[in-house]
C-alpha cells in the first residue's frame, strides 16, 4: 500500500484553542500566502478556513484556522496536534515586530498600509520544508513549480489526519527527500540541478534547520543557506520569508519582482539594482514594503506573451 492510498492516521479526536492576537489580523492575507497553488497538497483555503498539514517533532499534524469575532479558532488533529496549536501565534504574525517601520513619507504606501492593517508576516518555523519548496521553484514558472510540488509531496509525503476537505499530505522528512530516485524528480518535471540540490540539502536537513534557527539575524541566516551548493540569494530569501517571516528579505533574481516594485513606486520597471535602491529607505523592512505593494493591486501591464513552460521530460 502506497502513502497515497493509505487511510488517514489515528488521533481523530481534535484539540482546539483560540488565539487572540494583540494586533489587527487579516488571516487570509497573512497565512494564505503560504499556499503553493490551488492544488497544494499541504494546504487548502476553503470556506473561510485555512487547512495545513505538516510534520512536527511528535508526528504529522493537520491544523485548521478560522477567523472569528473572538480571535483565530484553531483545531488540530494527529500526533503533532499539540505542537501545531503552539505554532498558531507565530503563523498569525505574533513574532512580527514592526518597530521602526514608517511609510508616512510615501502617501500611496501609507494609504495601502492604512487600508490593510491586518497584514502580518507569518512564520512557519519549518526551514527545510520552505527550502525544498523554494528549490523546486528555481528558474521555472509558477505552474511548473506548483505541479512538481504537488506530484512529489502527494507521492512521498505523509497522509494528513482529520476531516480535511480533500486528501492532504505533510511534506516529506529530509530522509525521504534524500531517497527519492532521480526518475521521480524527472517525472515531476524537475531538472537534474534542482534534484541534486534537494538531495544534497536533504543530507544535511536537520543541521541546516538548527544552523538557520540559531543565526541571530537575516545576514547570518543568509550565510548559512547560501553556503549550500545550488542555493543563491533568491532561494535563501524565499526560504526566510516563509519559514522565518524575515521582514527584510528581498528575492533578488526574481523574474517579475523588480519590475513590479519599480512600476509600483515609480511608474516604470527597473532591474534588481534599481529595486534595491528604491527599497533602501526601508532597510530592515523591505519585505514588508513588497507585501504592501502586492496588497495595493498595482501591477505592471503585461507587454508580451506569458512565459511558456518548457517540458523536458521527453528529452
Amino acid at each position: 500500500m502506497t502513502l497515497t492510498d493509505a487511510a488517514p492516521t489515528a488521533h481523530a479526536v481534535p484539540r482546539e484553542s483560540v488565539h487572540r492576537p494583540r494586533h489587527p489580523l487579516d488571516l487570509m492575507a497573512t497565512v494564505g500566502m503560504l499556499q503553493r497553488g490551488r492544488n497544494d497538497p499541504t494546504m487548502v483555503v476553503e470556506g473561510g478556513r485555512i487547512w495545513m498539514a505538516f510534520r512536527t517533532d511528535a508526528g504529522v499534524a493537520t491544523l485548521c484556522l478560522r477567523a472569528t469575532s473572538g480571535g483565530v479558532h484553531a483545531t488540530a488533529w494527529g500526533p503533532g496536534a499539540a505542537e501545531a496549536l503552539d505554532r498558531v501565534p507565530a503563523l498569525c504574525g505574533a513574532d512580527d515586530d514592526q518597530s521602526g517601520f514608517d511609510v508616512s513619507g510615501h502617501p500611496r504606501l501609507a494609504e495601502v498600509a492604512r487600508r490593510n492593517p491586518g497584514i502580518r508576516l507569518t512564520r512557519t518555523g519549518r526551514v527545510f520544508d520552505a527550502l525544498t519548496c523554494a528549490i523546486i521553484e528555481q528558474k521555472v514558472t509558477g505552474m511548473q513549480a506548483f505541479g512538481a510540488w504537488r506530484h512529489l509531496v502527494s507521492r512521498n509525503g505523509e497522509r494528513a489526519p482529520g476531516p480535511t476537505p480533500r486528501p492532504m499530505f505533510a511534506a516529506p522528512h529530509s530522509e525521504v527527500w534524500r531517497a527519492i530516485p532521480s526518475w521521480e524528480f524527472h517525472r515531476a518535471g524537475l531538472e537534474p540541478p534542482q534534484a541534486r540540490t534537494i538531495a544534497r540539502a536533504a543530507m544535511r536537513g536537520p543541521s541546516i534547520e538548527r544552523a538557520v534557527l540559531a543565526a541571530s539575524d537575516g545576514d547570518g541566516r543568509e550565510r548559512v543557506l547560501t553556503s549550500l551548493p545550488g542555493i543563491g540569494p533568491w532561494t535563501s530569501a524565499e526560504t526566510r520569508i516563509r519559514a522565518l517571516g524575515d521582514p527584510d528579505a528581498v528575492s533578488v533574481g526574481d523574474f517579475h519582482l523588480a519590475h513590479e516594485v519599480g512600476f509600483a513606486l515609480t511608474g516604470s520597471r527597473t532591474d534588481d539594482d534599481g529595486m534595491l535602491e528604491l527599497l533602501a529607505p526601508w532597510a530592515g523592512h523591505r519585505q514588508r514594503i513588497i507585501r504592501l505593494i502586492f496588497a495595493s493591486g498595482v501591477r505592471e501591464p503585461r507587454r508580451g506573451a506569458r512565459l511558456a513552460p518548457e517540458d523536458h521530460r521527453s528529452r
